[in-house]
């Protein structure tokens, strides 16, 4: 059974993230052993078929400071959006540095500021659990892709391998939440961090959701043994 979904308002999401957003990167790549960027760039290869059609055009949810926009970059123009302004500095800073073809955005992922149909594939890393309403999102991720556009959403998930699974539910829970607060100077959102993957649906769980808001061919690969899962749903 599941435990109980932290309660957060859209508000104090946004506060914590505003609170770490200086270690941020920094934090991500060493907590996941550099791992993360790894995922980040077979997400990126997943969607290039799709990315590779001419004009084709990326919105990447939830953004952060950009490091999935940068590897989307790769193959087509990103539109990069969130809703922490101290992130989006971040990552301008970085856009910036390597001249790539991303602009980015300040805005709510339940509340996409674009209309149906707009792009050809649309992403979230580590984003869609934070939301107020995960379904509302799966339901706007679907409104602004076009017919045949495909959707990404990179997450954290459940390891599959027994004793893996066992060793790194350990150091999620009790030594991830320790070094990040350290880290980053910041108690609580590591924790945070632990507590939302625990309540967030299992990888078929939230392939079956997607199916139901109409995403169709919808598939996962579980990546690092599970530790994260990278969902794939096509817009018919």
């Amino acid at each position: 059974m599941q435990a109980g979904r932290p309660v957060n308002t859209g508000r104090q999401i946004q506060r914590m993230f505003a609170a770490i957003a200086p270690r941020y990167d920094l934090l991500n790549h060493l907590l996941s052993l550099n791992i993360d960027r790894h995922w980040r760039r077979c997400t990126a290869r997943r969607l290039a078929p799709v990315l590779s059609r001419p004009g084709a055009r990326a919105l990447d949810i939830c953004c952060g400071t950009a490091d999935l926009s940068l590897e989307l970059s790769r193959y087509a123009p990103v539109i990069g959006l969130d809703f922490c302004h101290p992130m989006l500095v971040r990552g301008g800073e970085k856009i910036a540095r390597r001249r790539a073809a991303v602009v980015l955005a300040e805005g709510d992922a339940l509340q996409l500021p674009f209309p149906d149909d707009r792009f050809d594939a649309v992403t979230i890393a580590f984003g869609l659990r934070n939301l107020e309403s995960p379904q509302h999102g799966l339901r706007e991720m679907y409104r602004i892709l076009k017919s045949g556009g495909r959707a990404a959403i990179l997450e954290f998930s459940r390891p599959i391998v027994p004793v893996f699974s066992r060793l790194f539910g350990l150091y999620f829970k009790h030594i991830l939440p320790r070094v990040g607060a350290l880290v980053s100077g910041v108690d609580g959102p590591y924790q945070y961090l632990h507590d939302s993957v625990q309540s967030f649906p299992e990888q078929q769980e939230l392939a079956r959701q997607m199916e139901d808001v109409g995403f169709v061919n919808v598939t996962y690969h579980n990546l690092t043994g599970g530790i994260a899962a990278l969902h794939l749903g096509e817009k018919p």
